[in-house]
């Protein structure tokens, strides 16, 4: 009897520590929505994280490249990737969840720059400056193609900034938050008031998590995570969070 006990406890055990796995999820560096080394990895892998844990479930972050980490995921090696664009090729591999964040692009120029835009055509004949690898709209990357826009695409936002201030570009698109992040991090203060943004965004779009269709289970997970999601945003700790690291960025010195 004492046998039977034991080897019932063990049990009762095992699936406790079973269902105790962390949830096993990629991601990638854009400051300051995600990053390896950044408080809480990132505000948008906190919000992920924070979602998950009001359903009673940790996550474990693996950093990657961009391409490796949604790599590893499309073929079920890990349960997700966070955060991503949403698409309906990515719908055939992942199940999406709700929106996490927002973001938008916007055009960056020097401050006295005579510059105004309403549509993708208005920037024939400007001389602007992009990320290899980047997405900046169906319409802009139309344009692009076609030959109608002048794009110097570069290796990363750091170089085209660069490109920006020595004048030797006139536009660099570029999600605001991210944008303003970076220039407090690499850029001196008279060289963030060198620049300003048109108001108006060249796209804006909500990022989501992606979890595996290859992964069993994660049908379940991810209205889960959509819960937890919406549990979060309701207690105001979404826009709490946000406001943190969006609220001392600004391009004056």
């Amino acid at each position: 009897m004492r046998a039977l006990l034991l080897s019932a406890l063990f049990s009762l055990l095992s699936c406790g520590l079973a269902t105790a796995e962390p949830v096993r999820l990629t991601n990638g560096e854009w400051p300051p929505y995600l990053g390896e080394q950044l408080p809480h990895k990132g505000v948008a892998s906190r919000i992920v994280a924070e979602a998950f844990a009001l359903q009673g479930i940790e996550v474990a972050w693996e950093f990657h490249p961009w391409a490796r980490s949604l790599q590893l995921a499309e073929r079920g090696k890990r349960a997700g990737s966070a955060v991503w664009l949403h698409s309906s090729e990515r719908e055939e591999k992942f199940f999406i969840s709700d929106p996490v964040v927002e973001s938008a692009y916007y055009l960056f120029h020097r401050k006295g720059y005579n510059f105004d835009w309403q549509q993708v055509s208005d920037l024939q004949g400007r001389r602007l400056a992009g990320t290899r690898g980047y997405d900046y709209g169906a319409n802009f990357q139309q344009a692009e193609a076609a030959g109608q826009l002048q794009v110097n695409r570069v290796t990363n936002d750091e170089t085209a900034f660069r490109q920006l201030l020595a004048g030797r570009v006139d536009l660099f698109p570029m999600d605001k938050v991210v944008g303003f992040d970076m220039l407090h991090q690499h850029f001196s203060a008279s060289e963030r008031a060198q620049l300003s943004f048109h108001p108006k965004p060249l796209r804006s779009d909500s990022l989501h998590l992606l979890l595996s269709r290859e992964v069993p289970g994660n049908a379940e997970l991810i209205a889960r995570f959509n819960q937890g999601l919406a549990q979060l945003r309701d207690s105001g700790k979404v826009a709490q969070y946000l406001l943190e690291v969006q609220q001392p960025l600004s391009l004056a010195p």
